[in-house]
């Protein structure tokens, strides 16, 4: 426990998206996370909880009450490592998902990126040693 008396074992990050059915697609379609939450007002889906190996997000549909789209991806990236950078750049390329060659950078990790419907960047690394 920490001295504030906060215990915290996970951080699971909420995106608002334009399109959450085609936001849903590109994530458990194109990039293998699996759907485990979900919220559906009215029938209508408008919350998801996302999940990966031990990596979770959020995804909700904008509505009026939410800031502008315009900002939405601006400033922020999902980070998930993974065993291979390379091998995932490689089999997202393989579904046709525009991912980045795998590069190192200067602080050891080897890292692909790819960019969701809505402009948030979604980055997959390793560290090399």
């Amino acid at each position: 426990m920490s001295s504030d008396g906060i215990q915290v074992s996970q951080t699971v990050p909420l995106l608002l998206v334009s399109d959450l059915e085609q936001s849903c697609a590109f994530y458990e379609s194109g990039l293998g996370f699996r759907r485990v939450r979900e919220w559906t007002p009215e029938g209508v889906l408008s919350w998801v909880w996302l999940e990966h190996g031990t990596a979770a997000f959020m995804l909700q549909q904008y509505c009026e009450e939410d800031p502008p789209p315009a900002t939405w991806g601006k400033g922020f990236t999902l980070y998930f490592l993974c065993e291979d950078a390379e091998l995932a750049s490689r089999k997202l390329r393989e579904q046709g998902i525009e991912a980045s060659a795998p590069s190192e950078t200067f602080y050891g990790m080897k890292q692909t990126f790819v960019t969701d419907p809505d402009g948030y960047l979604v980055c997959f690394e390793n560290p090399t040693q």
